[in-house]
């Protein structure tokens, strides 16, 4: 009987020097993303627009966030409209308008209320807008591969708001899994940045878990379902886990390998319906127009009651 074969993520390569609208290496790497978002959902980007010394210094500057008093956590951000925090097997902020100052000065004040903390402010600013950079490249991409032009792009970045999730997994005990269990992003594209503790397993078509190896350059990058209803099903949103699992025991020196990660989540403001050449007849629509913020709060609302909630259930035709 043949082995099977281990899948593995597309990685494409966006160092390239002539990497620029309108050239062949521009138009080839295009390509190569469309193709690993309609068949995988995600690829990992070879980015070197996020220098190393940003990615330490961001992954760095999770560890004192963390470190702040459970109290302080939980009770600043209680009733703090757009920002929220968790802790059970993991702990998490999710923050919105994660690429503007004032976006960032506020989560950054509701934590250091007393004292600021302009250091972890001015970081985070900086690594989000790099991730926006990300996010603009590979949407216009995409766009163009459709066969849309710059005026569409244009309207749609312009309408682009951005979440930051900012996570911390400890480790379990042995043979056992902490994390954030499976889900899919509501999302149009999120970029996860990581560091070296392996965590994240993204599911393909066929059911197969893909584990990503984490590196300082390179970066996932992943569709999320308001992205796959805008392409009319063309892209594939997949399923994915953030969690660690042991099977040795602690170091002898007792330290304790923890997963810090940071995401960007872009969503549309406005309403997400796909452009009328992705919709034919051999591809009806999928889905009502719909707001990306509102399926995201809908979504929030009803996973609790029902963990399968989906965008069907909100906007399927």
């Amino acid at each position: 009987m043949g082995s099977q074969t281990v899948p593995k993520l597309p990685v494409v390569d966006l160092t390239k020097e002539d990497l620029k609208p309108g050239t062949s290496s521009w138009l080839g790497t295009s390509n190569e993303v469309l193709r690993a978002l309609e068949e995988y959902g995600c690829f990992v980007a070879v980015y070197d627009k996020l220098p190393l010394k940003l990615h330490n210094s961001m992954l760095e500057s999770l560890e004192g966030l963390f470190d702040l008093p459970a109290e302080t956590k939980f009770h600043n951000t209680a009733n703090e409209e757009g920002i929220t925090y968790y802790g059970t097997a993991s702990e998490g902020f999710l923050f919105e308008n994660a690429t503007t100052l004032e976006g960032t000065q506020r989560f950054t004040n509701v934590l250091w209320p007393s004292t600021g903390n302009d250091t972890f402010c001015e970081t985070t600013l900086l690594f989000s807008k790099k991730l926006e950079e990300l996010v603009e490249m590979v949407m216009r991409m995409v766009f163009e591969s459709y066969g849309l032009d710059k005026y569409y792009y244009e309207s749609q970045i312009a309408s682009s708001t951005y979440h930051m999730a900012l996570a911390k997994i400890q480790p379990p005990k042995m043979n056992e899994k902490k994390g954030i269990g499976s889900h899919s992003d509501k999302s149009i594209l999120s970029i996860v940045d990581q560091n070296h503790v392996t965590s994240l397993e993204i599911q393909t078509k066929d059911g197969r878990w893909i584990t990503f190896e984490p590196s300082p350059s390179h970066l996932v990058v992943m569709a999320g379902e308001a992205f796959m209803a805008w392409s009319n099903g063309r892209i594939h949103c997949p399923s994915h886990v953030h969690g660690i699992i042991t099977t040795t025991p602690p170091q002898e020196n007792g330290k304790e390998e923890v997963n810090y990660s940071a995401a960007l989540l872009s969503y549309m403001k406005g309403m997400v319906q796909p452009p009328d050449k992705l919709v034919d007849d051999e591809h009806p629509l999928l889905f009502k127009p719909f707001s990306n913020l509102g399926f995201l709060k809908y979504w929030i609302q009803e996973v609790a009651k029902n963990p399968k909630c989906s965008l069907t259930d909100y906007c399927g035709v």
